[in-house]
């Protein structure tokens, strides 16, 4: 494990969505750049005491326009702080938002998306009248407008369902599901090892399928060498166990008892002495028989955590050949789980390549594990062929990055900061990608509730919100929430539109769900993705520097669902078929 610290500011998402189909006009806009009919999709991503983050996507569904200007007036006195993707003007309640340079051509069935951070004391209603050019966006074409009911936010998007097809576009994404790589065991997070537990509350944000809930699957927790102290995590894990959906439990040691140890610390490494190799896996045994009888089922034991790196806190050493011994001989003793090996610092696959190539020793383990401390962009975040010759799922089972903050300032509570953002993407959700791609089962991040982390610690020195979800959260549920246990990953291909797109697909549960990175600094719209069979419904939702898990609109069409993919941002597609 690495090095931590603490903090985070108040910011509970509350995910609401609706998509305006009104009346009423305001505006003013030369002729020759009217428009003949828009839709509006306004999505409040996250709000917070007094304060929100909007998106608003305009869909022109008229004649081609060069330059736009769209206008709404708020119902509630909100005010708008910070805007991008446009120059946006207040008066009172009525709101001017002009195209920038870069956006102002609409063609026919195109659309613009632009953000902004807002406050508002009591309540903040959805706007329900916006006009583009001076003419209304009821959702059709023509300058009548329709009025409807202000429409009600609701957290939860709905799938949009299948049309009547339409004659076939070329497709963008092209999912292959006869073409079949790992079988996903999950996304997870560990809970303290060294003091304090998460909280029921904690506990359920973390693991739970709701909607302010981030769905993870795995949970890891640490095996003290000090039996009476075992007890300190298992109402967070009986929590897990019983509110999250298929969660599997990870328990790692980080040391034997400092007497069994050549150098009699908990410390600094220290090898385990061979005398006491049975007293060891008796050591593991009693732990996994402990939280059985406390109904607590520990479905994967690691002999060792990180053999390759002894510091001054709890470690212990191991070589590949003594890690094989130990299994061979003694893992027979730890019941009622399976046992991994090795969760080496850099995946380094020496620590398990022995355990591997020896017949007796491998038929006693059930997974192979490792860090990518150092490996984010070398070799060994790679596929590991004799692993999956074995048939033993590969799980990256811990790493720990949050260079942005310089070891410690408070942008972490701000749920739009750049630098936060950045890191998030670019590194730590380009790392669960590049997993996937390397045909591992299963990735797990360090503590779940920390500053930097999924959840806020509630340390003041930081600023986050005990329990409140953070951005790195949301992104991570792109996966975790959306991509179950059991799912299978399956092959795709793209098109040169969709090259900058980092893609992978699973199958499961009569559903093929897409992860797409978008990561560079152009949007992808009118993404086409071709499914295997006719689409029942669809679902997007994406997370990035100014939206957290926003519920997207999508056109399915047969067999094919049509997207926008934002620039620097992660989304989930779900295809019900």
């Amino acid at each position: 494990m690495r090095g931590t610290h603490w903090r985070r500011r108040l910011w509970p998402a509350a995910l609401a969505v609706a998509t305006l189909v009104t009346g009423g006009t305001v505006a003013v806009a030369p002729a020759a750049t009217a428009a003949t009919g828009c839709r509006v999709d306004y999505v409040v991503a996250s709000q917070w005491t007094d304060g929100f983050t909007a998106s608003v996507k305009v869909t022109n569904l008229g004649d081609a326009v060069s330059s736009w200007l769209l206008t709404w007036t708020f119902p509630a006195g909100q005010t708008v702080n910070q805007a991008w993707n446009t120059t946006l003007t207040q008066s009172g309640a009525a709101v001017t938002a002009r195209n920038a340079s870069y956006n102002g051509s609409l063609g026919t069935g195109g659309s613009a998306e632009i953000g902004f951070n807002g406050s508002f004391v009591g309540a903040n209603p959805v706007p329900t009248a916006f006009a583009l050019n001076g003419v209304a966006c009821t959702g059709s074409t023509g300058t009548t407008p329709t009025a409807t009911a202000t429409p009600t936010p609701t957290p939860t998007p709905t799938p949009t369902a299948g049309e009547t097809p339409r004659p076939s576009a070329p497709a963008d994404i092209t999912v292959n599901t006869g073409t079949k790589y790992q079988t996903i065991d999950g996304f997870g997070a560990a809970t303290p090892i060294w003091g304090g537990a998460w909280s029921t509350a904690d506990t359920q944000t973390l693991v739970g399928m709701g909607d302010n809930q981030l769905g993870l699957s795995i949970v890891r927790t640490g095996v003290s060498p000090v039996s009476g102290e075992w007890g300190a995590q298992v109402n967070a894990l009986k929590t897990a166990k019983s509110y999250g959906s298929n969660v599997k439990i990870l328990a790692s040691p980080w040391t034997a008892p400092a007497a069994w140890k050549t150098n009699n610390s908990r410390t600094g490494g220290g090898s385990l002495k061979t005398d006491y190799y049975d007293d060891y896996a008796n050591h593991l045994n009693s732990y996994v028989q402990y939280m059985r009888s406390q109904g607590v089922t520990i479905d994967v034991t690691s002999v060792q955590n990180e053999p390759d790196w002894h510091p001054d806190y709890d470690s212990m050493a191991w070589t590949g050949e003594q890690l094989r011994t130990f299994v061979r001989d003694q893992g027979a003793k730890v019941q009622n789980t399976r046992l991994m090996v090795a969760e080496s610092l850099g995946f380094n696959r020496s620590y398990s390549d022995p355990t591997l190539n020896d017949a007796a020793a491998r038929t006693n383990i059930g997974y192979v594990g490792g860090h990518i401390y150092g490996q984010e962009n070398g070799p060994n975040l790679s596929p590991y062929p004799l692993a999956a010759q074995y048939g033993k799922n590969q799980w990256m089972t811990e790493w720990n990055y949050h260079q942005a903050d310089g070891n410690g300032s408070t942008i972490w509570g701000d749920p739009s900061n750049a630098a936060a953002w950045n890191e998030t993407l670019d590194k730590v959700m380009y790392t669960v990608d590049r997993s996937m791609q390397a045909n591992w089962s299963a990735y797990v991040w360090w503590y779940g509730r920390r500053y930097y982390s999924f959840i806020g610690d509630g340390e003041s020195a930081f600023g986050t919100t005990g329990g409140a979800v953070l951005k790195r959260g949301w992104a991570f549920s792109q996966f975790s929430k959306y991509v179950r246990p059991g799912y299978q990953r399956v092959g795709l291909t793209k098109s040169s539109k969709a090259s900058p797109l980092d893609v992978t697909a699973y199958q499961g549960d009569g559903k093929v769900t897409l992860v797409i990175l978008n990561r560079s600094t152009s949007a992808v719209n009118g993404a086409v993705i071709q499914a295997p069979l006719t689409i029942r419904s669809a679902l997007h939702t994406m997370t990035s520097q100014y939206s957290s898990r926003a519920p997207r609109t999508t056109s399915v069409n047969g067999s094919q669902v049509t997207v926008d993919v934002p620039a620097r941002s992660i989304s989930t597609v779900v295809i019900t078929l």
